[in-house]
């Protein structure tokens, strides 16, 4: 999500004249053309500062971009910054963006137990004096800004909650007066539409019709129908002019900010079995695709994934998505109770989730967070208990190829590949595959189809040839011990039936590439050039006729064995003799 800047011009008349903040502006060259103007008309000095809002701490990061002046004041460092450089400078500053995402991080209990949004707290008078009866709460939370804010100035914090005190009482006493002057009257459904396009061309027209929404909103029973009342009223807004806009921004807003909520969140999608389940039920009201509930149920759920479809709330969509990614950064377990359930439903979700990548979800902030979330779930003692209770060497290899299979991120191949590598070179690996309980064709598959997922994992170059190299050599060793190809030599049978036992191993998916397949396909090509070869095949294929072979179907069904083998078209037909 893009950082809000902005930029504050302050000027000082006279030799002695302290800073004192003009105006602020929201581009970087509107400010310095201000600032200068200022001191063409004759200003002693002028400074911009930009302010940068961090959305992490709740304050903001000061830097000096432009200064001018006709005389130069030695003044002191604490003199030199800005006198207070508060987040907010007057109460309008408290229905900003990021002022109302700081709220909501400050009282989220507050807000869920009361069942309402920044928005309509900060436009009803009898919810504010509830916030103002619980005494520490409100002071807690400016104080916690306050600290925030003085790390990053050298402003007193006791100076920072003198101002911000003095701030939250003209906020609220405002809405105290506009409540008792009927500043936000009682608006039927139906009305909304005409409200907002009167208000659309007053300068605190979004004001009042906030106010006017949280109250059409207080007696609604839970989450739900509060959607499904602000979903309703879309259908008021003006097709044209600035009413219809006006009226869709503020119930944006209002649903984003109910979304943002954990609270009212979990209760509009309703109890999950685990986080997973929550999630893919987020992921589809991002994408739009209805819920499946009891008829009469969820139904302001259900208008809300119906305009989500039509892509007609951004901002709560906006919201969704960044729901979705802090979720998967955070470190709570998508199923808690296995790790094989954990991977399963993580592929699913991104499966999904990625089809909703673009403006709202970037495809960088969403491998970012499937990375994190893969990291954290390749810890010692993650695995440990993935593999714990693998019965056999080779479970455990399987089990951690399917961890690879469903982790993203570099280092976390890397580090994944330092858990594979003593399983390979133990010798309970070497020798379960060495052992005679286990029939031969049976080992030689086993580790033919661990070798093909080595190959195409996705773990570093030369991890991923050294792990493919060590099960290879494994199985060429146990192919030798139990002389299987020394036994289709010693048989008393046709060169052709020698040939085709081997290529039905290589269908069978029995060598591992490497050693082990090149010695086969030795085999395989020096029965091809002995004499006879091509007519004893052609004899052994199922006659196209009652007398006669089709030796043209033969030769076309050998080479596309013999391309299945690894032995291509041009070394076979120089191979096999006549």
């Amino acid at each position: 999500m893009a950082q809000e800047i902005h930029y504050e011009i302050f000027s000082r008349r006279g030799s002695k004249g302290g800073w004192k903040l003009i105006d602020i502006k929201q581009a970087r060259d509107e400010a310095l053309k201000f600032a200068q103007a200022i001191m063409a008309e004759g200003a002693t000095g002028v400074k911009v500062v930009k302010e940068t809002y961090n959305d992490e701490t709740g304050d903001y990061l000061s830097l000096k971009v432009f200064e001018d002046g006709l005389n130069k004041i030695k003044t002191t460092p604490a003199q030199e910054e800005v006198p207070h450089a508060l987040p907010c400078f007057k109460p309008d500053d408290l229905y900003s963006y990021y002022a109302r995402q700081t709220i909501a991080r400050l009282i989220p209990e507050f807000l869920a137990r009361n069942r309402v949004t920044v928005t309509e707290l900060s436009h009803r008078a009898d919810m504010l004096e509830k916030l103002e009866a619980t005494g520490t709460l409100l002071q807690h939370a400016i104080q916690k800004v306050a600290v925030a804010q003085a790390a990053s100035t050298t402003t007193p914090v006791q100076q920072i909650i003198k101002s911000l005190n003095e701030l939250t009482t003209k906020a609220f006493h405002r809405v105290y007066r506009d409540s008792r002057n009927l500043t936000f009257p009682a608006v039927k459904q139906g009305e909304f539409g005409t409200l907002a396009t009167k208000l659309a061309n007053q300068s605190d027209g979004i004001y009042v019709l906030n106010g006017v929404i949280a109250r059409f909103l207080a007696n609604a029973k839970g989450w739900d129908e509060k959607v499904f009342r602000l979903v309703s009223l879309m259908d008021e807004a003006p097709e044209e002019g600035p009413g219809g806009q006006l009226l869709i921004t503020a119930i944006d807003t209002i649903i984003a900010e109910i979304l943002g909520g954990s609270a009212a969140l979990h209760e509009l999608i309703g109890q999950k079995d685990n986080l997973g389940a929550a999630l893919m039920r987020l992921v589809q009201l991002f994408l739009g695709h209805e819920p499946e509930v009891a008829d009469g149920e969820r139904q302001g759920l259900i208008l809300l994934t119906q305009r989500i479809a039509k892509d007609q709330l951004p901002e709560a969509r906006t919201a969704i998505a960044s729901r979705i990614t802090a979720e998967f950064k955070s470190v709570k377990r998508l199923c808690p109770e296995s790790l094989t359930e954990e991977f399963k439903t993580l592929r699913q979700i991104a499966n999904r989730v990625v089809l909703g990548v673009g403006k709202y979800l970037s495809h960088e902030d969403l491998v970012a967070a499937f990375t994190l979330r893969s990291r954290r779930l390749i810890t010692h003692e993650t695995l440990g208990e993935h593999l714990a209770d693998a019965a056999t060497p080779d479970e455990k290899l399987e089990r951690l190829l399917f961890v690879e299979e469903n982790i993203i991120g570099i280092e976390n191949k890397r580090q994944l590949a330092t858990f594979v590598t003593p399983i390979i070179t133990s010798p309970a690996f070497e020798n379960h595959f060495h052992a005679a309980k286990m029939p031969v064709m049976a080992r030689l598959q086993r580790l033919a189809a661990l070798h093909a997922r080595i190959r195409c994992s996705n773990f570093q170059e030369n991890q991923r040839t050294e792990f493919a190299d060590m099960l290879d050599r494994l199985a060429f060793g146990v192919e030798a011990r139990a002389k299987l190809l020394e036994s289709i030599e010693a048989k008393p049978a046709s060169h052709v039936e020698k040939a085709v036992t081997i290529l039905r191993l290589f269908t069978a998916e029995t060598f591992t590439e490497g050693m082990l397949s090149a010695k086969a396909r030795e085999m395989i090509i020096a029965y091809l050039s002995k004499p006879g070869f091509l007519t004893g095949y052609v004899a052994q294929m199922p006659a196209a006729t009652e007398d006669k072979p089709d030796a043209g179907a033969a030769m076309a069904e050998l080479m596309r064995t013999l391309e299945r083998a690894g032995i291509t078209q041009e070394t076979g037909l120089k191979s096999i003799a006549a």
